[in-house]
C-alpha cells in the first residue's frame, strides 16, 4: 500500500505555541540538507527559544506556517520588513513534504506578501555551495548577489571599559529616532527601528553607539543570547550596523569588542556583505577572520542599492 502524503493547509500566522514544532522542522530540514550535500556527520542544532519568539516577533504577520492534517508544522516561512526592505528566512519545508511544489508556495506566498507591502528590496540568503537551493530560487525569479561573509574576532578579557546597558537608558526612544535618522541619510531603504526595540524590550542584546560632538555616526545592533539551545552566551553577534564613514566603523567596531570583553564573552561576529569591499579589507585588517559564506539573492527589479562615500548600512538577512 502506497503511503498517503499528509493534506497541507496554510498559510497561517505562526504563534508562541508553534515555536517547538517550527525548530524541529527547522533542524531536520536543514540536517537533511548538509546530508544530500555530502556532510553527513553535521546536525543542525535546535535554536534557542528566545531567538524563535524575537524573529516570530520581528516577522509579525510575515511569520507563516503551513500545517498538515495532524496540526503538525509541515513548512514555514519567516517574512520580515524592515522599513522598505524585505527578506525571508529562515524558511524550510519538512523532509516528508518535500518535492510536493510546498516550497515554490511559501517562496511566492512570501514574495507577493512583501510587493503588497510596498518592499523595494526582495531577498534571501542561502548556501553557495548548494546548487539545487540556488537553481530553485533563481526558478522563481531570484538572481545572486554579492556573499555574506560571517567574521568572527577574540574579544580580549582584560583591560574593558564598563559597559552602560542601553536597555535602561531613559533616552532609549531618543536614541532609536537618532539612529533611525542616520541610516535614513544612508539609505532610503531600510528602518532597523523594529528590530532594535524587540531586541532591548526582549533583553536578547543591545545597541552601541558612535557619536561626534553628540551627532550620531555610528551604531551597531547587537545579540548575546545563545543561538543554539543548551548553550552558554559566548559572542557578541552584530545583526544591524550603520557607519557613516570608515573611521566611524572601525571605532564602532572596537567598541563592541570592549563591550564583549566587559560582558566576559568571548568574540564579536558580524556578517559583512561583500559589495562594501573597502568595509571587508578593513574587518579583515582588525583582525577578523572568516568562518562562513552564505549568497545574497534578490528578485529581479528588487535589487540593493548600493552606498557610496565610504559609508555602510548591513542588513543581516539572517535571525
Amino acid at each position: 500500500m502506497s503511503r498517503r502524503d499528509p493534506a497541507v493547509a496554510g498559510p497561517m500566522r505562526a504563534a508562541e505555541s508553534d515555536i517547538d514544532d517550527i525548530n524541529r522542522v527547522f533542524s531536520d530540514a536543514f540536517t537533511e540538507r548538509y546530508h544530500r550535500d555530502g556532510m553527513t556527520g553535521v546536525r543542525v542544532p535546535l535554536l534557542n527559544p528566545p531567538v524563535w519568539r524575537y524573529a516570530l516577533s520581528a516577522a509579525g504577520d510575515g511569520a507563516l506556517v503551513w500545517w498538515d492534517d495532524a496540526r503538525n508544522v509541515a513548512a514555514f516561512n519567516l517574512v520580515h520588513t524592515s522599513g522598505r526592505e524585505g527578506w525571508m528566512g529562515p524558511l524550510a519545508v519538512r523532509p516528508d513534504c518535500q518535492g510536493r511544489g510546498l516550497g515554490r508556495a511559501i517562496v511566492g506566498t512570501g514574495i507577493q506578501l512583501l510587493k503588497d507591502r510596498g518592499c523595494r528590496v526582495i531577498g534571501l540568503e542561502t548556501m553557495p555551495r548548494t546548487i539545487e537551493n540556488i537553481g530553485f530560487y533563481s526558478g522563481l525569479g531570484f538572481r545572486p548577489g554579492h556573499l555574506t561573509i560571517t567574521l568572527a574576532r577574540e574579544a580580549s578579557r582584560t583591560g574593558a571599559d564598563p559597559v552602560e546597558d542601553g536597555s535602561r537608558a531613559p533616552r532609549k526612544e531618543a536614541a532609536l529616532a537618532d539612529c533611525a535618522a542616520l541610516v535614513g541619510r544612508l539609505s532610503p531603504i531600510p528602518d532597523f527601528t523594529r528590530e532594535m526595540r524587540l531586541t532591548i524590550d526582549q533583553r536578547l542584546g543591545d545597541v552601541t553607539e558612535i557619536r561626534r560632538q553628540g551627532a550620531l555616526v555610528a551604531f551597531a545592533l547587537w545579540h548575546t543570547v545563545p543561538l543554539a539551545v543548551s548553550r552558554g552566551s559566548e559572542e557578541i553577534r552584530i545583526l544591524k550596523l550603520a557607519a557613516a564613514d570608515s573611521a566611524a566603523l572601525a571605532e564602532l567596531v572596537e567598541r563592541v569588542m570592549r563591550e564583549a570583553a566587559a560582558r566576559g564573552l568571548r568574540k564579536v561576529t558580524l556578517r559583512c556583505q561583500t559589495a562594501y569591499r573597502a568595509a571587508y579589507r578593513l574587518f579583515l585588517e582588525l583582525g577578523f577572520r572568516v568562518h562562513w559564506t552564505d549568497l545574497r539573492m534578490t528578485l529581479d527589479g528588487y535589487e540593493e542599492p548600493m552606498i557610496s562615500d565610504g559609508a555602510v548600512v548591513f542588513s543581516n538577512w539572517e535571525i
